[in-house]
């Protein structure tokens, strides 16, 4: 089983930023695919980002609606993935979700993840 926790979501104003964290605890971490996505009240849950892990070179893929905004990244040693946010926007407001999955495939697809954490709450004021 692998827990995962979110943090760093809050409060902010359009065109501020945040940094979004994800620890993983339970299984190993280094060989996992991590995601990241949102849920806005009423809409359907949405991928923005996810990374390999390293032996696929650690590569990543991002959602059209956040690419050049967002950065995902992972540092194995801590067993975290990270989500720079920038230049935030008000309809980024959401509920944020760390995801995890054993398997490569389709990374945009929320169901192909095995684990979610508990979401972190991102609220962009205008």
């Amino acid at each position: 089983q692998v827990q995962l926790i979110e943090s760093g979501g809050g409060l902010v104003q359009a065109g501020g930023s945040l940094r979004l964290s994800c620890v993983a605890s339970g299984r190993p971490f280094t060989v996992m695919y991590m995601g990241w996505f949102r849920q806005a009240p009423g809409k359907e849950r949405e991928f923005l980002a996810a990374v390999a892990w390293s032996g696929s070179g650690s590569t990543t893929d991002y959602a059209d609606s956040v690419k050049g905004r967002f950065t995902i990244s992972r540092d194995d040693a801590k067993n975290t993935v990270y989500l720079e946010m920038t230049s935030l926007k008000p309809e980024d407001t959401a509920v944020y979700y760390c995801s995890a999955r054993w398997r490569s495939g389709r990374l945009s697809n929320p169901n192909e993840y095995d684990y979610w954490g508990q979401g972190t709450q991102v609220t962009v004021s205008s």
